[in-house]
């Protein structure tokens, strides 16, 4: 008899579990939801490598560069966005110079918006941007 009483509270916190895990990925808003951003513009001049970024878990970034794989956190519900440090691998490879551009423009950006079907833009101040689209399937 003991089992069966503990089953259904066994169950109980099983689906509490469940149900807070739910929540905690609900709050990224759905426009934000995609495997990943491909970035396709800095500053509104094309970006000459293949660069994503991952907002799908709240509070969380990740993506890869032209060379490294990178993740960390943001502060802010979106729109709201500060990037936090971020960790990355530290593979060279001959766009290092368009990984560094892609990082330092990161660093500054402050807000997150998805301004159209496919399209998701970074903002900082004085104008600075990041333009990603969303993979077409």
């Amino acid at each position: 008899m003991t089992r069966l009483t503990l089953a259904p509270v066994l169950l109980s916190a099983l689906l509490s579990t469940a149900c807070t895990t739910t929540v905690a990925q609900d709050s990224v808003p759905s426009d934000y939801l995609a495997i990943e951003w491909k970035l396709i513009a800095i500053d509104d001049k094309p970006f000459p490598a293949q660069a994503t970024i991952d907002l799908n878990t709240s509070g969380k970034i990740a993506g890869k560069g032209p060379c490294n794989r990178f993740f960390g956190s943001y502060e802010g519900p979106l729109p709201a966005f500060k990037p936090g440090a971020l960790a990355s691998t530290r593979m060279a490879c001959p766009d290092m110079a368009a990984e560094a551009q892609m990082f330092a423009a990161l660093a500054l950006m402050t807000q997150a918006e998805v301004t159209g079907p496919v399209t998701l833009m970074l903002t900082g101040p004085d104008g600075r941007s990041m333009q990603f689209v969303r993979p077409v399937n």
